[in-house]
């Protein structure tokens, strides 16, 4: 059996308030609830897989609050990892915070799922002004264009990407959103991506606000339960606390599994 090591490597991070994180107002709405931003990597002796590829220098600029250390491109460099090497990026949704500097890994494949391609080529994501603002134009013509010279894998639900990693779809955040699932020394990881931006999303069953399907949320906690190998093997998106739960191997770098 292939088994990966994997990382979660945090590029930024953003002041926040609670109110932003979780669907519906509440008291203390406005208290601080900061906002990591990662991107992670899975080693195997085969392979190197990158998920998501984080905001690229010029959309971070745009960003209000944001300190942005460095291009998740340079943070991955900083661990060994040179963008040439990466064989598969897996981009678990087409948010600009997750497509951001895909087109920098010039020998990749990208596993992207069906569902996602369409919506966002589609009539309604134009027509749903609070929702438009997350996709970058470039990075989906970068898509297109990757997938005219072979590069791009569109997956319809489930499926193996190299021995021991695979992708499923879960939807609810956008309408094909899917987590990463690896195996590791530990037991299977579940890498959750925005499908749980915050452990208390999914530990409280508390959905983010944006979102493609209410019901969709609920399911995607449901099935990221059922895909990790426990509650401690589930990788939150955006937690801070990732940086807490799981073993430092550096600063901005959590060891998931070895």
């Amino acid at each position: 059996m292939s088994r990966f090591r994997v990382y979660a490597v945090r590029y930024a991070q953003r002041d926040a308030k609670r109110g932003e994180h979780f669907h519906g107002y509440e008291p203390g709405g406005e208290s601080s609830h900061p906002t990591a931003y990662y991107v992670w990597l899975a080693v195997s002796d085969e392979h190197t897989v990158v998920v998501d590829t984080g905001i690229a220098p010029g959309r971070a600029a745009r960003v209000p609050g944001i300190d942005y250390r460095c291009s998740p491109v340079t943070a991955l460099a900083e661990l060994g990892v040179s963008a040439e090497s990466v064989d598969h990026v897996v981009l678990t949704h087409l948010h600009y915070d997750h497509t951001g500097t895909a087109r920098e890994f010039p020998r990749a494949r990208y596993v992207v799922q069906q569902a996602e391609l369409d919506y966002w080529s589609g009539p309604w994501a134009g027509r749903i002004a609070r929702e438009r603002w997350l996709l970058e134009d470039g990075d989906l013509a970068h898509l297109r264009a990757a997938g005219k010279e072979g590069r791009v894998r569109a997956v319809d639900g489930d499926a193996p990407v190299v021995p021991g990693l695979s992708v499923h779809l879960v939807g609810g955040h956008t309408a094909g959103m899917q987590v990463v699932r690896a195996d590791t020394v530990r037991g299977p990881v579940v890498l959750a991506s925005d499908a749980s931006h915050f452990y208390e999303n999914i530990e409280a069953d508390r959905p983010f606000p944006i979102l493609h399907s209410m019901t969709g949320v609920y399911g995607a906690f449901d099935r990221i339960k059922e895909l990790a190998g426990g509650p401690e093997l589930v990788v939150a998106g955006h937690d801070p606390l990732v940086l807490e739960r799981f073993p430092s191997h550096g600063p901005d770098v959590a060891l998931i599994a070895p």
